[in-house]
C-alpha cells in the first residue's frame, strides 16, 4: 500500500493559546480542530515540529514550551496515535539554526523541547523523526541527535557546489548564516520548492548526493549514517508545501506524488493566524484537500519513524 508522511513546522502559538484561552479541550482551537478534521475523515496522521519559544520578531510578548499547562496531558496521550510533536528548533529566527551548531548546543535545545512536551503531552507524543528548522544540521549535531535516540532526520538532497564568497547569490542574509562558525560539511545545492527565491540553498551533514537521492526518493529506502548512527530521508517530495499551493493548483500539484510508494508533504503553523503578516483564510481549507487527496488516491499515513 502506498504510504504517506505530513509534518506542520514552527508550532509555538497553538500552545500560548491553549495556555491562556484554557479550551475545555485541545479541539476546540481553531488550528488543532482543523487537524482533528482531517484525521477523521481522511486518516490523516501529523508531526507538529515545535519552537521552544516564540520569537521576538513578532514583538516581546514571550511565550515558551515551560509555561505550557499540564492540563491536556492525558487528551493530548489519549491522541498519540495520530498527533505527535517533534524537535524543530530553539526559536524562528534566524534561518539555518542548526547548519554548523556544536553537538552542545543540540543537546541543549533538544533537551528543554523534548522535556516540556513529554511534560505536557506525554512520551507517546514525543517523535522520533527529526525535521529541523530549514532541515541543514551539521554533522556534530546529527551525532548529538542519534545520542538523544532520533532514528530518521530530515535532509536535503542533490549536487553540491562551494560558497564563491558572493552573498548576492543567497537570499535573506543567508551568507553569515553560512559562514558563522562554518564547518566543512557546510555547502550550497539547488532545492526543489515552489517558492523559487530559495532555490540556492544552504546544505550540512544531513544531504544526500544526487545517487542516493535517486535511490531513496519516492520509496521506502532511507540512508543509514555510519559516522553518526542515524538515518537520513528527503521528507518533501517535489517541495510540495500546503502553504505554497493554492486550492485551485492543489489536484495537478499533487498529481506528481500520486506516482510513489511513499509521498512527503508539509506546512507552517503560522499561516491558519489572522495577525501574521502572511495569513491565508482558506489554509485550513487547504489542509483538509490536500489530505482528500491523498486519502482518496489510496495513501495511507504513517509517521515517518516507522520507514526504519
Amino acid at each position: 500500500m502506498n504510504k504517506t508522511f505530513f509534518y506542520f513546522d514552527d508550532v509555538i502559538w497553538l500552545f500560548r493559546d491553549l495556555t491562556r484561552q484554557k479550551p475545555k479541550s485541545i479541539f476546540d482551537h481553531f488550528y488543532l480542530k482543523t487537524f482533528k478534521e482531517a484525521h477523521e475523515k481522511y486518516g490523516m496522521k501529523v508531526q507538529m515540529n515545535v519552537f521552544y519559544r516564540t520569537d521576538y520578531f513578532y514583538g516581546t510578548d514571550e511565550f515558551t514550551l515551560s509555561d505550557m499547562t499540564d492540563c491536556y496531558r492525558e487528551e493530548f496521550k489519549a491522541n498519540s496515535h495520530w498527533l505527535k510533536f517533534g524537535f524543530h528548533a530553539k526559536q524562528e529566527f534566524p534561518d539555518y539554526p542548526l547548519v554548523n551548531a556544536t553537538y552542545d548546543d543540540v543537546v541543549k535545545d533538544f533537551d528543554k523541547i523534548k522535556r516540556e512536551v513529554v511534560r505536557f503531552a506525554g512520551e507517546e507524543c514525543f517523535s522520533a523523526t527529526v525535521c529541523s528548522h530549514w532541515r541543514p544540521i551539521s554533522k556534530a549535531g546529527c551525532k548529538a541527535l542519534a545520542d538523544k535516540g532520533i532514528r530518521i532526520i530530515n535532509c536535503t538532497g542533490g549536487d553540491v557546489k562551494e560558497y564563491d564568497g558572493d552573498a548576492s547569490s543567497l537570499p535573506y542574509g543567508h551568507a553569515e548564516r553560512l559562514l558563522q562558525n562554518r564547518q566543512p560539511e557546510t555547502k550550497i545545492f539547488t532545492r526543489i520548492s515552489l517558492n523559487s527565491a530559495i532555490s540556492n540553498s544552504i546544505c550540512g551533514y544531513n544531504h544526500l548526493t544526487a545517487k542516493q537521492l535517486e535511490e531513496t526518493n519516492l520509496n521506502f529506502k532511507a540512508v543509514y549514517d555510519k559516522e553518526t548512527g542515524v538515518y537520513f530521508k528527503q521528507l518533501l517530495t517535489h517541495g510540495v508545501v500546503v502553504n505554497l499551493s493554492t486550492l485551485k493548483d492543489m489536484e495537478e500539484e499533487y498529481q506528481k506524488m500520486l506516482q510513489c510508494d511513499f509521498a512527503t508533504f508539509g506546512g507552517h503553523e503560522q499561516y491558519f493566524y489572522p495577525d501574521y503578516y502572511g495569513y491565508q483564510k482558506d489554509h485550513g481549507e487547504k489542509l483538509l484537500k490536500a489530505c482528500e487527496i491523498m486519502n482518496k488516491n489510496g495513501f495511507e499515513f504513517i509517521f515517518a519513524e516507522d520507514l526504519v
